[in-house]
């Protein structure tokens, strides 16, 4: 391996203690924010209001899923917490110092796309606050304005210049060192909690009668020990794990920041109680949202649960402009964990001697401007996506290796000093940089985990592909190394 490739960098070196300030009440705003999402409220408020499905079960099935991600967290967040080390650098260990620096790449293209379109969509709701500030505060008619009716690629100028505006806000917002987003998440969590429950205390005031009312008729709460619900309880349970999954590869990236062992596994605990709080909060929102609705006289088909409609139907400026901002906010604390820290120090792992926050949060913005930009005349008209879910599909897999080379193989042992170093007897050069045992069980993995979700017969399972490439390359790695 080639003497001259650098791997030292400040953000990605051991993190010295002093600088460990993330306490298990940070890990509650972690969590709280990884839920705070319109995909999450939407998501959580079907499974109870929308499908017919017995409440008992969804509940259960949304502790279940919490338990696997609980247990994968704790898997994955000791050792970075332990040795303060982020994702692409526990890669090193079992991938190989080159290894780790290529590979790593997939999960910044996933998340430097998925970064780019979670942007556009939170630039929507800026075009909204602006338009609403245009129509009610300058002049209505400068919507009207041919000017503003002209579209590129799909956007008009409010929508380009939303756009620019939600990149460079996230670039400023994110580039300043772990510190400044502990506490940018931190304030999030609060804001958008308080948010929930000014509506919850808004609507349940009012209504609170016909509201437990609704809420009693429109869940099912019939016997949950049943056969019937043994299948779905699994896909439930997949289902809901499924939207934590992209978080697990990289909470390295943010455990290695907590205190104590202690921190984190109290921390980690509030991933329970955010989910039963919230569950609480979106589902009792959405009925009270319903009920007002009816009272309007005005109709619609079914129950609401997308945030996006249920601020169209709302007729009230003031409500749309305040919930509009908890949406900006949830949605940028979501693309930051996601999105934004993953891709930022993979980039730095691939080019420690040239890129720092700054200039990494560069690459970021152009990538993700580009993706964002083109995915109205573009991009959501092809098969991207699915591109994008076959990298994803490696997920697992890493996750795998990297588990069962620091428990299984290396029983927890780290050469520190060959992480960042290179000599001639460094142990995590393996050949010319790479692991070929780690290879060969990532592509076994890799091939289980894209099967279960691209084959039809299995579509019942397919949200379980994470944790199936996971075992599989766990096996495979730990038999390969077995002495």
């Amino acid at each position: 391996m080639s003497q001259n490739i650098e791997l030292k960098n400040f953000e990605l070196a051991t993190v010295n203690p002093n600088n460990k300030t993330w306490t298990s009440a940070d890990l509650f705003c972690f969590w709280a924010n990884s839920i705070q999402t319109i995909a999450g409220f939407a998501l959580i408020a079907s499974l109870y209001l929308l499908y017919n499905l017995n409440s008992y079960l969804v509940f259960a099935s949304s502790i279940a899923a919490s338990i696997l991600v609980y247990l994968f967290i704790s898997l994955i967040g000791h050792p970075s917490q332990k040795h303060g080390l982020p994702f692409p650098v526990m890669m090193r260990m079992s991938m190989g110092l080159n290894g780790a620096r290529y590979l790593s790449l997939l999960r910044s293209i996933v998340g430097i796309f998925m970064f780019g379109i979670q942007t556009y969509f939170i630039s929507k709701s800026i075009t909204y606050l602006i338009r609403i500030i245009i129509y009610y505060g300058i002049d209505a008619q400068i919507l009207e304005n041919e000017f503003v009716l002209t579209f590129f690629l799909g956007l008009n100028i409010i929508d380009w210049v939303s756009l620019i505006i939600t990149f460079f806000i996230q670039y400023f917002l994110f580039t300043n060192g772990q510190r400044y987003n502990q506490g940018f998440l931190k304030f999030s969590a609060i804001l958008v909690y308080f948010g929930l429950i000014f509506f919850f205390v808004m609507l349940v005031a009012e209504n609170s009668t016909q509201i437990f009312q609704s809420l009693k008729s429109n869940t099912a709460n019939t016997n949950l020990i049943s056969k019937s619900n043994i299948m779905p309880f699994i896909i439930l349970t997949g289902t809901i794990f499924s939207y934590f999954s992209i978080v697990l590869l990289n909470y390295g990236d943010f455990s290695r920041y907590v205190k104590t062992n202690k921190d984190l596994k109290i921390g980690n605990l509030f991933l329970f109680l955010n989910m039963i709080v919230f569950s609480f909060l979106a589902t009792t929102i959405v009925i009270g949202v319903d009920v007002l609705l009816n009272q309007k006289l005005v109709v619609v088909d079914q129950i609401i649960t997308k945030p996006m409609d249920i601020i169209g139907k709302i007729d009230n400026v003031y409500l749309t402009v305040y919930a509009l901002i908890f949406i900006i906010f949830s949605s940028l604390s979501t693309n930051l964990i996601t999105n934004y820290v993953p891709s930022q120090n993979c980039l730095i792992n691939f080019l420690p001697k040239n890129l720092n926050l700054k200039s990494a949060g560069i690459l970021i913005l152009i990538f993700g401007l580009m993706a964002g930009s083109l995915w109205t005349s573009l991009l959501s008209q092809t098969d991207v996506i699915k591109f994008i879910d076959a990298l994803a599909a490696f997920f697992g897999p890493i996750f795998g290796i990297i588990i069962a080379d620091y428990y299984s193989v290396k029983k927890e042992k780290v050469n520190h000093k060959d992480l960042f170093f290179i000599r001639p007897e460094n142990e995590y050069t393996y050949s010319r940089g790479w692991n070929f045992k780690a290879l060969y069980a990532l592509l076994i993995g890799f091939i289980f985990s894209f099967t279960i979700i691209w084959n039809m017969n299995f579509a019942d399972f397919k949200t379980f592909s994470w944790i199936i490439g996971f075992v599989v390359s766990y096996i495979m790695y730990y038999l390969l190394n077995e002495k």
